[in-house]
């Protein structure tokens, strides 16, 4: 049995190929190796794919023993930080079931050099989301992932081009890009620039009326898709996260054709199957390399 486990924003999702669980990341502060017995025999366990923050000190699929730092840089920066993930990343390291790491996207990352103007692209867990959903829908996707944030990517001829970050676009529900009265409330000193992130979602923006907070949601989505599109016209689109049943009518509106919608299991489902293609031998993952 193999198990993808997702470092999301607002809890910790776990899935194998039969089933799964969520932990909120203040309940896995408690996290022990016992827990996994919820998804399978823990003697069945035969690998594990994990996600960690923002991924960004390393850009190959790499096993758990050779990641440094949990495979960050640094702890400081976007988002909000409890414990959890650290102690879910610690017990799956110290267990000794074969494990490997999954890299974000950033600079140091295979994609198109044109995504480099910004230092980060995307946390880890959306490359398990892009792996299930090009599974279904083929080599050549966009993939956008609408919940407490929203992260778009690209996949042409079954490889990562590129990807839009929470902090540069289309807001979620509760982090966004950081606009003209963010950076003066900071430079005012009323508030951390990571503050102003985990607060520049529609649910702090936008009046909750008309449905206009999924409306605002679900027209930025349509636009990162549209801008990816440029670089792919062929491209299927898929949405993902705890958003996308409800923007997908007017995703599909807004940009004309049909999407194919997946829930907030689709990066833990991902990361299941990527364990799975890994510990089998596959030597790519997207364009990304393995290194265990």
């Amino acid at each position: 049995m193999f198990i993808g486990i997702d470092h999301g924003t607002t809890g910790i999702r776990f899935a194998s190929e039969k089933n799964r669980f969520k932990l909120t990341r203040e309940e896995a502060t408690g996290f022990s190796l016992e827990a996994l017995e919820r998804l399978c025999p823990a003697d069945e366990i035969q690998g594990i794919a994990i996600s960690y923050s923002m991924g960004d000190n390393f850009s190959k699929i790499t096993r758990i023993e050779k990641v440094k730092n949990r495979g960050i840089v640094s702890r400081e920066g976007a988002g909000k930080h409890i414990g959890g993930g650290t102690k879910v990343f610690d017990e799956i390291k110290k267990s000794g079931i074969p494990a490997i790491v999954i890299p974000g996207l950033h600079r140091g990352s295979p994609t198109d050099s044109r995504f480099k103007a910004y230092s980060h692209q995307s946390s880890p867990e959306k490359i398990g989301i892009a792996y299930e959903v090009c599974h279904d829908l083929g080599d050549d996707v966009v993939v956008s992932d609408t919940s407490s944030n929203t992260v778009t990517l690209l996949i042409s001829a079954g490889r990562l081009v590129g990807a839009f970050d929470a902090c540069i676009f289309a807001p979620g529900s509760l982090h966004g890009a950081l606009d003209v009265d963010a950076i003066r409330r900071i430079d005012a000193g009323k508030g951390t620039a990571n503050e102003a992130f985990q607060q520049a979602g529609v649910n702090y923006t936008v009046p909750d009326e008309n449905n206009l907070r999924i409306r605002t949601v679900a027209m930025f989505s349509a636009m990162e898709c549209a801008a990816l599109l440029l670089l792919n016209p062929r491209a299927k689109i898929g949405l993902a996260g705890s958003l996308a049943p409800l923007i997908a009518p007017e995703v599909e509106s807004l940009l004309g054709t049909d999407v194919a919608v997946y829930d907030e299991w689709c990066a833990s489902s991902g990361l299941s199957r990527l364990a799975h293609d890994v510990f089998s031998g596959a030597e790519d993952i997207l364009g990304l390399a393995v290194d265990i």
